[in-house]
């Protein structure tokens, strides 16, 4: 799509972990020689884009985007047989790929950063392990014991309540996937 592209995703990723982490994402957009003005504009050109009748649904929206993806695989959720299409890591995460859940009819039920296959996990064995932009969901996941999810706020955050070994209990704060924040609850 003319003049928007990995970049510009990134750039529309960043805009919602600002809210969370404005420091970090300062650092980012340095690094990809972006502007805050810059930032704003992107994402506001995606938001016309997702809600615009003519433009693609589904995988396509983001075939138009990020280009093809890596793999679309078939993954069964409950009784549904939904697939999962992910895109190779970005520069500025370069151990973690977009990802996109699709329903059978092909409708995007989730999208995310996950981390991409044969990355090595942080070590994550105690709560303070777990530092902005170091993990992902399904990381403090499979590390934690008990883990209770939660919708976020937004379509691109998440929270996961983690009980800490000696009972008590931490949400950490996640925008598309990534970690931004824990609070002791």
């Amino acid at each position: 799509m003319n003049g928007f592209a990995r970049r510009e995703f990134q750039l529309v990723l960043l805009r919602r972990m600002a809210d969370y982490q404005p420091g970090l994402v300062e650092d980012a957009m340095r690094s990809l020689a972006a502007t805050r003005t810059e930032m704003r504009e992107v994402n506001a050109r995606w938001q016309r884009i997702v809600r615009s009748r003519t433009f693609p649904r589904g995988r396509r929206r983001y075939e138009a985007v990020l280009g093809p993806p890596g793999a679309v695989e078939p993954r069964r959720i409950g009784d549904a047989d939904c697939a999962v299409a992910w895109w190779p890591p970005f520069p500025l995460w370069p151990g973690l790929r977009f990802e996109i859940l699709m329903a059978p009819d092909g409708t995007v039920l989730h999208e995310w950063l996950v981390r991409h296959d044969g990355v090595p996990v942080p070590r994550l064995e105690r709560v303070d392990d777990l530092v902005p932009w170091s993990c992902v969901v399904d990381d403090v996941s499979r590390n934690f014991g008990t883990v209770a999810h939660q919708d976020g706020d937004a379509p691109s955050r998440w929270h996961a309540t983690v009980t800490e070994p000696g009972g008590g209990t931490v949400t950490a704060h996640f925008v598309w996937g990534l970690l931004q924040a824990v609070e002791h609850t």
